[in-house]
């Protein structure tokens, strides 16, 4: 598990410094795109991270043991988070040494690419996006957040979530936000549409919990 933790603070800080506050910069936005492979920015700068690697035009970047600075610079942009948006984070510094296990990395992109998946059929007018402040990739689908978060503080591991903006009642939500669950129960994209697509059916009938 602590390789898990390690790699996914390190692809959330490449994600946050070196593709979104670039990308945000220069096109002004912070949105990212989940590919097969890993995941990459939707605008110029145009940079992906596949397996664990940076992959900018014919260079190929190592991610394991260099630094979110090192990587820019390579890239041939200016590191940093987007500026002045979030106040959450990777919590990765720009000298901080990137710790990536292949096997880590590639849990975490394929957990990404299942929930993608199962997010286009819940939606399929809306495209996920990989947002870079807590690493997860959502659509919002009538004031309901539908996502996959690789683990954070509250799970650290791999889970499928829906966040109504209003809480609701009843056992189906079972986390503070809303309802998770976590990956290793969901071991495909048509097991977690599964759960999304019943969030969504929940979050219709079921009762607003009141304040």
């Amino acid at each position: 598990m602590s390789e898990l933790i390690t790699t996914r603070r390190a692809l959330h800080g490449v994600a946050e410094t070196v593709l979104a506050g670039p990308q945000y910069r220069r096109s002004g936005t912070i949105r990212l795109a989940i590919t097969s492979g890993g995941f990459r920015t939707i605008a110029e700068p145009h940079l992906r991270v596949e397996g664990t690697e940076l992959i900018s035009g014919d260079r190929v970047l190592p991610l394991d043991g260099t630094t979110c600075r090192d990587l820019a610079a390579a890239a041939g942009v200016d590191a940093g988070t987007p500026e002045d948006l979030y106040k959450d984070g990777s919590g990765i510094g720009l000298d901080d040494a990137l710790g990536v296990d292949p096997r880590a990395a590639a849990r975490l992109e394929a957990s990404f690419a299942m929930g993608a998946e199962a997010l286009r059929r819940l939606a399929p007018a809306a495209e996920p996006v990989l947002w870079p402040e807590h690493f997860d990739v959502g659509v919002t689908l009538d004031e309901v957040n539908y996502g996959i978060s690789p683990g954070d503080g509250y799970l650290d591991e791999p889970y499928a979530y829906a966040g109504p903006w209003r809480t609701r009642n009843g056992s189906f939500w079972n986390a503070p936000f809303g309802a998770t669950r976590p990956l290793r129960d969901l071991p495909d994209s048509d097991a977690i549409h599964r759960f999304l697509a019943e969030a969504r059916e929940r979050a219709a009938a079921d009762p607003v919990r009141e304040s």
